[in-house]
Parts: C-alpha cells; structure tokens; sequence
C-alpha cells in the first residue's frame, strides 16, 4: 500500500477509534456518577444552564473520555502509520485538543477543570501512546 495513503488511513482511523472511546465513556458515565438532580445533560443548553449544578465528581468521566480517547486515537494511528508515526501521534494529540478547547468554549465548565482538561488530557496522552507503541529499535 501507497505510504501516504497508509498513512492517511492511520489518522482517520485514529481519529474514529479515539471518537468512539471518547463517546463510549461519556455515555457510561452517567450510570456510575449520576448527574445532579435538576440537571438536564441531554442537550447542549440544558448542559449550560445547569452547569453550575456540577461538582468535582461530575468532571472525572469528562476527563477520563478525553484522556482515554486521545491515547487509543493515538495509539491506533502509531500502529498502523507506515512512517512519521511520532508526528501522526501528536497529530491527532492536536486533533483532540482541537476539540477540547471548542468544547471548553462552548460549555460553561470550572476554572481548575478546563486548565487540568487542556493541560493533561490531549496532548500528554499522545506523547504517552506513541512512547507506549513506537519503541526505539
């Protein structure tokens, strides 16, 4: 297979693998930590008006999604890249992050919750997957 096709490919599977961990996470997430009474999370304005409702639990699934699909989208672009698997990595780190900040801008969240977020949820997880799956040889 042509490299640069290969390595097209790698990306948009990264990107749909890290996309559905992200989204299978998020929907689990209210089964484990309920959200609180009177908040509405099934729409983006009834998210932004009960936002304030939200307690430091209630960001722990959030961040777990966004870590978790970054690493797997990551991971998954490392391995099947035939090569520059590194840069694709951090690409969809990017990618991710990319994301992350429309969605901080869009959803009224914590201060301390959209610094951790951006900071540590993107692009550490990538660096992190492709140091896991791209071993010096």
């Amino acid at each position: 297979m042509n490299p640069v096709l290969r390595n097209t490919l790698a990306v948009f599977a990264g990107i749909i693998v890290g996309s559905i961990f992200n989204m299978c996470i998020i929907l689990i997430s209210g089964s484990i930590i309920p959200p609180p009474k009177g908040a509405d999370n099934t729409t983006m304005e009834g998210l932004k008006t009960t936002m304030h409702l939200f307690e430091a639990q209630h960001f722990l699934f959030p961040f777990l999604a966004h870590a978790i699909g970054t690493f797997t989208g990551a991971a998954t672009t490392a391995l099947l890249a035939f090569n520059h698997k590194k840069k694709l990595a951090l690409v969809i780190g990017a990618f991710f992050l990319l994301g992350g900040i429309v969605s901080v801008c869009s959803l009224p969240s914590p201060m301390w919750f959209t610094v951790v977020d951006l900071l540590f949820a993107y692009i550490p997880m990538a660096y992190l997957a492709l140091k896991l799956t791209c071993k010096k040889r």
